[in-house]
C-alpha cells in the first residue's frame, strides 16, 4: 500500500486549532499569491487549503 505524501492523520494535527491554522495560513498565502500576480503559486495553495480542509473536517476518519 502506498504511503500519502502528506499525513493528515498524523499525531501532530489533533489539536482543533492546529488544523485550522494549516488551512487558514495554505488559504491566505494562496490569496496572497494571487493578489501579488502569481497565479500558478496561488492555485497550488489554494488547492493544498481546499484538500486539507476536507481532510481535516470532511472526510469519514
Amino acid at each position: 500500500m502506498r504511503r500519502p505524501l502528506f499525513d493528515f492523520k498524523h499525531p501532530f494535527f489533533e489539536p482543533l486549532w492546529r488544523r485550522i491554522a494549516v488551512v487558514a495560513v495554505s488559504l491566505g498565502w494562496g490569496g496572497f499569491e494571487f493578489l501579488n500576480g502569481a497565479p500558478l503559486w496561488g492555485v497550488i495553495f489554494v488547492g493544498f487549503g481546499a484538500v486539507a480542509a476536507y481532510q481535516f473536517f470532511a472526510a469519514p476518519s
